[in-house]
């Protein structure tokens, strides 16, 4: 399997267009059609619908759509191998990913990136959002350098390290919410109210146990990854959004946070691959990054 032929295969995904693929490509209609038709018999598996309901759309298979997927991680880890080889001798540019969820913690990275700037300009810095599983599945696949994670991980297979600031659990609300007259929000206080959840793994154990109750046991009306789309559920009265502290800046809306008691609070840690080969970049950020915490350990 060819990189240019995936490339090829891309395209046509994007495009749902066989013939617009080809333009996009410089290449006649036929002959891409001959390399998509040849990628299918290599692969022993048909990964393009064509033809659907007479018009000229193409739509992926089941398979087709593993394919996508693969061939977009393939290419990417292509071209940061090459953009890393073709840096010149001294110098110090490219790119340092980190995977993440929605977290304060990201300001760490943040005071990194700052404390580096001045001195390596050249250097771009990549926010990859996932849950757990998205951040762990593409440190094994080396497509991001760093992880920042709220879950266990197996140390035979990475490096961790604390995360020196906690964020707070609480409950983002409307303001005209009965809720919104307590100072902070018991676990009882939403066995009975519409919840909305983050999706984010790891969370789960510390959670439902502050809860008291199985998720079975409560009313969940919806599930969210940002939290600027929950806020919007709550703004609209659909429920209530378990969710962690500044976050979201409720000066001047209509909505509210109010912490959890007893307060609950979120361990996380920054994560790599054991005996990851680090690009001069990423090595020069984690180098600064055990600096910085040695300096929050140290206050």
């Amino acid at each position: 399997m060819e990189l240019r032929v995936l490339e090829y295969f891309l395209a046509v995904a994007r495009e749902q267009n066989i013939t617009a693929a080809a333009n996009s490509l410089h290449l006649s209609q036929p002959a891409l059609s001959r390399q998509l038709r040849e990628l299918e018999e290599e692969l022993g598996k048909q990964l393009l619908i064509r033809r659907v309901k007479g018009s000229r759309k193409v739509t992926l298979t089941e398979e087709g759509m593993i394919l996508r997927k693969r061939a977009e991680e393939i290419l990417s880890l292509v071209r940061r191998t090459e953009s890393e080889i073709a840096q010149p001798g001294e110098a110090v540019a490219g790119n340092v990913i980190i995977g993440t969820g929605e977290t304060e913690l990201v300001r760490l990275f943040a005071k990194v990136a700052g404390k580096l700037q001045k001195k390596y300009p050249d250097i771009r810095y990549h926010i990859s959002s996932g849950n757990a599983e998205h951040v762990l599945e593409y440190l094994d696949k080396g497509l991001i350098d760093f992880g920042l994670v709220f879950t266990g991980v197996d140390p035979q297979k990475y490096e961790t390290v604390p995360a020196p600031v906690r964020d707070t659990w609480g409950v983002l609300m409307r303001r005209d919410s009965p809720l919104a007259e307590r100072e902070h929000i018991r676990p009882e206080d939403l066995w009975d109210k519409p919840l909305i959840i983050s999706e984010q793994r790891g969370y789960d154990t510390c959670l439902w146990r502050w809860l008291q109750r199985k998720e079975a046991d409560l009313h969940i009306v919806a599930t969210y990854n940002l939290l600027f789309n929950a806020s919007l559920l709550v703004d609209e009265g659909l429920g209530y959004a378990l969710c962690f502290d500044k976050l979201t800046n409720t000066q001047g809306t209509g909505l509210c946070f109010r912490p959890c008691f007893p307060q609950l609070e979120a361990h996380g840690q920054i994560v790599w691959k054991k005996y990851q080969v680090f690009s001069r970049a990423a090595g020069i950020f984690l180098q600064a990054l055990r600096e910085v915490l040695e300096t929050e350990a140290a206050v």
